[in-house]
């Protein structure tokens, strides 16, 4: 199946920056040794970092989408094992540093952070609603991981029906492998593109 050229109007567009959040890929972090050595092997926090600053420039919507729980986790659910971990490790606390976005990727004043405990940043939260009164119509997706909350909060806006883009330099996983899948998948619902990409796109309308 081909791509079709990637065209943005940067009025239309939202980048949403998911879960860049210190307990998540940090090497300090409660799950460092799940992804910290991933972000740094792939430069991805640049990237996003780049892409943001694009984003901002043309005017675009940026939005981030961040996992946060009250103290005892009353909102949690113990049904995976992604869910068991956080408790286990103590992970992501609302006000904590673990769940604040990391310093590289400081959240400007009037951009949007929506809190979420589930693996999409869509259900229960204002996501939804602040692209709507936005207009817009397609979302660019940076963060961690790929294959569990940038994959669960894309395929929640493809049904939706926003058009989807995935960035591929600006999004990892645990493994190579577990990133390259939902790339490959992907395809059939919206499309991957780099960085470099996008930003040439957003520039060209």
């Amino acid at each position: 199946m081909s791509t079709p050229p990637l065209v943005l109007n940067p009025a239309r567009t939202a980048l949403i920056n998911v879960h860049w959040q210190n307990d998540i890929v940090t090497h300090e972090g409660a799950f460092a040794t799940f992804f910290a050595d991933q972000v740094d092997k792939h430069g991805v926090i640049d990237a996003a970092r780049r892409l943001v600053n694009d984003f901002r420039a043309v005017g675009s919507l940026v939005v981030w989408s961040r996992a946060a729980f009250q103290p005892g986790y009353p909102e949690l659910i113990l049904n995976t094992g992604l869910n068991k971990a956080i408790k286990q490790l103590g992970a992501l606390i609302d006000g904590s540093t673990g769940a604040d976005i990391i310093p590289e990727l400081t959240v400007r004043a009037g951009e949007p952070v929506v809190s979420h405990p589930g693996t999409s940043g869509f259900p229960d939260t204002a996501l939804d609603s602040i692209l709507r009164r936005r207009e817009i119509d397609t979302v660019v997706f940076t963060g961690v991981s790929t294959n569990v909350t940038v994959e669960g909060t894309a395929r929640d806006a493809v049904n939706l029906g926003y058009h989807v883009v995935l960035v591929s330099d600006a999004c990892t996983a645990d493994t190579d492998a577990a990133h390259e899948a939902t790339l490959s998948t992907f395809g059939l619902l919206g499309q991957a593109s780099t960085a470099a990409e996008i930003a040439v796109a957003l520039s060209q309308t």
